[in-house]
């Protein structure tokens, strides 16, 4: 898929992201056979959030990454949840008070408050520099129109010593099993994705996204070009899924 001008890949993204939001979780579940939620508890593991820290969840859509720094830390004292498509971020705003009461209890009602959520564009953030512990993405980096502007945003509003955190799929390499994974992300996923959400072509733009975004060392030299140090990543789901760290 492409398009004749970032506008126009901006205006596309919103409002695919708007018209799936209502089947975005589920579609997510059965895509990855419920595999995305323990790639979101890894990043949050690999954010080393301290104590009382702030985290910043860049196309927090429907909220998971906000959620599972709750779950994992009760002791953070805020959560910003940015995105500019609002219809993901209304799901996850209905979502977060059932959340709380059971998942987080007996400390819901204490962490309730600490998570707020920002219709913010990832190339603009709202947001003073030097705010947050950790800034963290999942699935956003395929979407932007530009990659190293957006990664130079999520390293001005990161505090010094803080981490930059990148879960996504990159282009499939050019192996037998990358090849057998196109296959099922080019002819599965739309199919499922359209009896599922009535929006096959949201699901075909997926894959070819992955198809046109960086491999996981292109997306490595990206990051150290915005002065990220130490940035390594991790594969996962047979390489299919990236997980990238980097400290500001």
């Amino acid at each position: 898929m492409t398009f004749s001008s970032e506008a126009d890949k901006y205006q596309y993204v919103n409002q695919m992201f708007a018209r799936i939001a209502h089947r975005y979780d589920l579609m997510n579940r059965i895509m990855t056979a419920g595999q995305d939620q323990y790639w979101r508890k890894l990043l949050i593991e690999a954010a080393q959030l301290p104590p009382n820290g702030r985290l910043l969840d860049v196309a927090t859509g429907t909220g998971d990454i906000a959620f599972e720094a709750f779950r994992q830390n009760h002791q953070l004292s805020h959560v910003i949840g940015a995105d500019y498509t609002l219809p993901m971020m209304h799901v996850g705003q209905n979502r977060w008070p059932d959340y709380v009461s059971k998942t987080l209890a007996p400390n819901g009602q204490a962490i309730k408050n600490r998570l707020s959520w920002s219709g913010a564009d990832a190339l603009h953030l709202p947001f003073p520099d030097n705010s947050f512990d950790a800034v963290a993405s999942g699935f956003l980096m395929r979407n932007v129109t530009n990659v190293r502007h957006a990664l130079a945003e999520q390293v001005r509003v990161c505090k010094s010593g803080g981490r930059v955190l990148i879960l996504e799929i990159p282009r499939p390499a050019d192996t037998l099993f990358g090849n057998l994974f196109r296959l099922y992300f080019h002819n599965v996923v739309p199919l499922v994705g359209g009896i599922i959400s009535g929006q096959q072509d949201a699901y075909s733009y997926l894959p070819a996204s992955a198809d046109a975004f960086l491999s996981p060392a292109e997306l490595k030299a990206e990051m150290e070009a915005v002065s990220l140090r130490e940035v390594n990543y991790r594969l996962l789901m047979f390489n299919t899924v990236a997980l990238h760290v980097g400290v500001k």
